[in-house]
């Protein structure tokens, strides 16, 4: 590794140590290549497995759930919160993550898919939650970031008064991106392994992932095209919450940004009919995936990734490209009535 290289990575190592963590994710997660698939679009195209991240199903929530624990334990907490769709992932990692700590969960449910049905509502994620011995609560509001972190923290004084020490995991864009710590660390990570790609596909919702992976990449002074498929939002209106989690998350590490605007790379062609919602392009991702690779994906986050992916490969053959796996299949199970083609 070159001098200038190696100053940078010890230079983000370094600002990352700053940072109370629990660290109970089986890291680093492996690459692999997915040789069948590529044979079948001419590009060659690996996959990062943060779906092996193991604890709670692993899921790239474990990355980001690592620092928030970890403030959590620092700070003496007995409960944790967190707000998220009825068949988060987040919220299910969160519930593993604090009972390996011993705290307790609450979870509170958004609805964010309207048309949703009771495989949906009890399945899945949820089950595992409650399996976990966590709390669930319901906030109608699907969109409705701002007041879904209000509940939680009418929430958390009542646990106060009983008594406990809560803490809350926040989903609006208004508090620190602490999770996106998590995807810097994944870009250390990924260059530690001396694997290098043209373009990197990863999910892009609440951002904290994207943005924290291509602020690491280009803190480290590597170039590569990432493209954040969105699976919540529009392009336009995804291209702001990522430039302002950036920002947040060059105060957070006290380090310059180093990300371009140009560097900001959105996909929404698989994001139709909306989030949590599956399309005929993404069901037929996810089937083609699992009947070459062996390996199964989402149809909220990873399923929409791989449709945007296979979308462009006429564009990208020749190119190395690596999908990020960000976990998620504990919520196919809440989705066995939204497949056509099985």
């Amino acid at each position: 590794m070159l001098p200038e290289k190696m100053q940078s990575v010890k230079m983000l190592t370094d600002r990352l140590l700053e940072f109370p963590r629990v660290r109970v994710g089986h890291l680093p997660t492996p690459v692999e290549p997915l040789s069948r698939l590529s044979a079948a679009t001419c590009c060659d195209i690996w996959v990062k497995r943060d779906d092996c991240t193991g604890i709670g199903f692993g899921g790239n929530k474990v990355r980001q759930l690592d620092f928030y624990l970890g403030q959590a334990v620092q700070q003496g907490a007995t409960q944790v919160l967190i707000t998220g769709a009825v068949q988060s992932n987040f919220v299910r990692v969160a519930a593993a993550m604090a009972a390996r700590q011993g705290m307790g969960c609450h979870i509170q449910l958004e609805e964010r898919v309207l048309d949703a049905d009771d495989t949906y509502r009890q399945n899945g994620n949820v089950f595992l939650s409650r399996m976990l011995g966590a709390t669930l609560y319901s906030y109608p509001e699907g969109e409705d970031e701002v007041g879904a972190d209000a509940r939680l923290f009418r929430l958390a004084q009542d646990l106060r008064s009983a008594g406990e020490v809560p803490f809350i995991v926040p989903l609006a864009p208004s508090s620190p991106p602490t999770g996106a710590l998590g995807y810097v660390d994944a870009a250390l990570e990924l260059i530690q392994q001396n694997h290098f790609y043209d373009d990197i596909f990863v999910a892009s919702g609440s951002s904290l992932t994207h943005s924290g992976l291509l602020f690491g990449l280009r803190a480290l002074g590597n170039s590569t095209t990432v493209y954040g498929v969105c699976v919540r939002r529009d392009r336009v209106t995804q291209k702001e919450r990522v430039r302002s989690r950036l920002r947040d998350l060059a105060l957070l590490l006290d380090m310059p940004n180093n990300v371009l605007d140009a560097d900001i790379r959105l996909d929404d062609c698989a994001l139709a009919p909306g989030y949590g919602r599956m399309s005929t392009e993404t069901e037929a991702a996810i089937l083609k995936i699992a009947r070459l690779e062996g390996m199964f994906l989402d149809p909220v986050y990873t399923g929409k990734v791989m449709a945007a992916l296979m979308a462009r490969t006429n564009k990208l053959r020749g190119r190395k490209i690596l999908f990020w796996h960000t976990g998620g299949q504990p919520a196919l199970f809440g989705y066995t009535n939204s497949f056509n083609d099985l």
